[in-house]
């Protein structure tokens, strides 16, 4: 299926310009980036996106919530692309695994915001994967997110999000029953191996604009994106449930149906005053 997506002439980051050159809005860029509505659009395609919204809005200190031993970009990338780049998480043995040559800084996103590394104000663009699913208080994260970045800063969040059937069964599950099947079908996942299984609580993930725009308002943010996604890869390895789930997902996304969406981009700008 086609995935294309909007680049610059170099073909590294997409971008979408307003007709007088100004910065445009959070809609307007995902506009000319005209995402694919399958899931596999938003793994493809997320560093790029967040190398365009650099680039569109001219943002450099950058913060991944929660990147500890698996940032997005190593330092030689951090640097080739002009960024600044400091990497978060609340476990210290997760940034002990952290990459050589890229700072680090310990705190909750969702906590009170006290500990030593914290920056107020101190970041252009914070951007986070498959992390806000595992937060306790989302609206907390998203309202000390409003405070960590600097006027006119942006972050994008990409989680799963309910009601998933497949999302929906590993919050219903306890954890040790979800946790049994997620080892089963993905060995890399088991305790001690390179991408741990942590408990999902999949507060406010959810890809509906209507659900989500309020909770971010509050957290202070007025230009607000929501980028929907459907589909996933859990099935690729059994035909027949594989092409029932792919078909289910393509009608869903087909009539915009919100409930069942698999994962999505959330994407915030604050004010420059």
């Amino acid at each position: 299926m086609s995935m294309g997506i909007a680049t610059t002439d170099s073909g590294a980051a997409p971008r979408a310009v307003a007709r007088n050159g100004a910065p445009s809005s959070l809609e307007s860029f995902f506009g000319g980036l005209r995402p694919h509505w399958h899931s596999r659009w938003a793994w493809d395609h997320y560093e790029p996106t967040i190398l365009g919204l650099a680039h569109q809005f001219g943002l450099r200190r950058v913060c991944e919530i929660g990147g500890g031993r698996d940032p997005l970009f190593s330092a030689a990338q951090a640097a080739r692309h002009g960024l600044d780049i400091v990497v978060n998480d609340i476990d210290a043995g997760e940034l002990a695994l952290t990459p050589a040559g890229l700072k680090t800084a310990r705190f909750d996103i969702a906590g009170d915001l006290s500990e030593p590394d914290v920056r107020r104000g101190g970041y252009d663009l914070m951007v986070s994967r498959m992390v806000f699913e595992h937060v306790h208080d989302v609206e907390r994260a998203w309202s000390n997110i409003h405070a960590l970045l600097a006027p006119g800063g942006v972050a994008l969040c990409f989680f799963p999000t309910l009601w998933a059937p497949v999302f929906a069964l590993n919050h219903l599950l306890p954890e040790k029953a979800s946790r049994a099947i997620v080892h089963a079908l993905f060995p890399a996942r088991r305790d001690g191996g390179g991408d741990p299984k942590f408990p999902a609580f999949y507060d406010h993930c959810r890809g509906s604009r209507e659900r989500m725009q309020p909770m971010l308002n509050r957290a202070g943010f007025a230009d607000v994106h929501i980028q929907r996604f459907w589909g996933h890869g859990y099935f690729d390895r059994m035909p027949g449930l594989r092409q029932a789930d792919h078909a289910f997902n393509a009608l869903a996304a087909k009539i915009g149906w919100d409930l069942v969406t698999t994962y999505a981009y959330a994407v915030v700008r604050k004010d420059k005053i």
